[in-house]
């Protein structure tokens, strides 16, 4: 009984989870075309991709499968390059700098 208690516990759970974190991506994606200045822009992308790593995360947990852990690094280190190439820009305007002296 108590095995059966905690399997509809953790579907419950996981499912306020899902639309919690799926309720931030959508006022994420308001901030990301509304957002008043670029730095508010690029906070949201980077929040919309951490949320992206939850929701893999928790994909995982209701599949019961740890075989999804390599995509939530993949997306870490794609948003990581992601966010060092957007704050480059934000700064100098430009991301690759051609410019030989």
């Amino acid at each position: 009984m108590l095995n059966e208690f905690g399997a509809q516990m953790l579907e419950v759970v996981l499912w306020i989870s899902f639309v919690g974190v799926t309720t931030s991506i959508l006022m994420l994606v308001y901030r990301t075309i509304k957002g008043p200045t670029n730095p508010d822009r690029a906070v949201a992308l980077d929040a919309i991709g951490i949320n992206m790593m939850a929701l893999v995360g928790l994909q995982a947990i209701n599949l019961g499968t740890d075989r999804l852990n390599d995509v939530v690094l993949l997306i870490g280190i794609l948003l990581f390059i992601g966010t060092i190439a957007i704050a480059k820009f934000l700064e100098k305007g430009v991301i690759i700098d051609r410019h030989n002296h």
